[in-house]
């Protein structure tokens, strides 16, 4: 089941990089990447991160590496030193 949906959320971030253009025409400009990324494009360029972001996600579920993936995310918050002495 992680595979076939993995493969749903991957297939849905390729659609959102690559039809860009519809995404803001129907949802309409985000004004934090308008105002960070750029005039024109910013919008555009912030629609295709928010896909690959996805599609990057999709392939962690569908690999089934989600655990591990995420423990090595977070592990530099997680690791405590000793002082020394």
């Amino acid at each position: 089941m992680q595979i076939v949906l993995g493969i749903v959320i991957t297939a849905l971030g390729a659609l959102m990089a690559m039809k860009t253009e519809w995404f803001v025409e129907n949802l309409g400009r985000l004004t934090w990447f308008e105002a960070n990324l750029g005039s024109e494009g910013g919008t555009r360029l912030g629609y295709k991160l928010i896909g690959v972001l996805i599609i990057f996600i999709g392939v962690i579920m569908m690999t089934g590496s989600g655990d591990l993936f995420f423990s090595w995310l977070v592990s530099p918050l997680t690791k405590f030193s000793s002082p020394s002495r």
